[in-house]
């Protein structure tokens, strides 16, 4: 089967949205160079960053040359509207303090790693390969802040009351993760890859425990939605994209 033959408008959309968390999230990341609060963690999250921007830039390749219309990974990126990503809310909130933007990466990641798993089978080859690649950066990430989460969790009062204050804040985002999805089904029909609410179940058996050492409570789920995936987003998004696609937008076709 080629590429041609299973581009529909929604594997379009399946691989669109991966690169869209990942370009979002690392921009979010990169905000932290320079200001961390000990020097090795400033390298850590900048390289983080860095991994989710090259995640970004395989899926949005992938995307463009699936979309067919001539588009590349920088016209994706830097040329789009609003409305038109389709990362999770979660990856565009502001980074706050260091205790909340560990906890986001670590709640991210776990779901990133069960994501690049489940696409080792992909019928998409190229998502497959590039899956596979991406996994080995993802549990680097899930772990690293796993350990940081279990550290100010069950560190002092107020590295705990700041750990607790930020899952209390991102957990309600998490939904979303799940919320189904008419491409996530049209993608799991096809092979392409898993409809992500059926991960739902591994990520809280993946996340949990590792909270649950830190000494954190895990908030009760709420009515709360959040739709960044329809192209629905947080007032935090608009100011990340006049900051990211600057460059692009004032110099149109710039090259280096």
């Amino acid at each position: 089967m080629t590429q041609q033959n299973i581009a529909t408008p929604e594997h379009i959309e399946y691989v669109l949205r991966m690169g869209d968390n990942a370009l979002i999230l690392g921009q979010r990341l990169s905000e932290w160079c320079g200001h961390a609060p000990v020097l090795e963690e400033d390298m850590a999250l900048a390289n983080t960053a860095l991994d989710l921007i090259g995640q970004a830039r395989l899926l949005l390749t992938h995307a463009a040359k699936l979309e067919g219309k001539g588009r590349d990974e920088d016209q994706l990126a830097f040329l789009r509207v609003e409305r038109d990503y389709r990362n999770v809310t979660l990856a565009e909130l502001p980074n706050e303090d260091f205790g909340r933007t560990v906890v986001r990466n670590f709640l991210f990641a776990a779901f990133q790693v069960l994501l690049y798993q489940r696409l080792g089978t992909s019928s998409d080859q190229e998502l497959a390969a590039i899956a596979a690649k991406s996994l080995k950066e993802a549990r680097y990430h899930l772990s690293h802040a796993g350990e940081w989460v279990i550290r100010l969790g069950d560190g002092t009062e107020v590295s705990h009351a700041k750990a607790q204050a930020a899952l209390d804040y991102l957990w309600p985002y998490t939904a979303e993760f799940f919320a189904a999805n008419p491409a996530d089904d049209a993608a799991a029909a096809a092979g392409i890859g898993p409809a992500w609410a059926s991960l739902e179940a591994e990520w809280e058996a993946l996340v949990v425990p590792v909270l649950n050492e830190a000494t954190l409570t895990v908030p009760a789920r709420t009515p709360f939605k959040s739709y960044g995936k329809f192209g629905r987003h947080s007032e935090h998004m608009g100011h990340l994209l006049a900051t990211m696609q600057y460059m692009q937008r004032t110099y149109p076709g710039a090259t280096w």
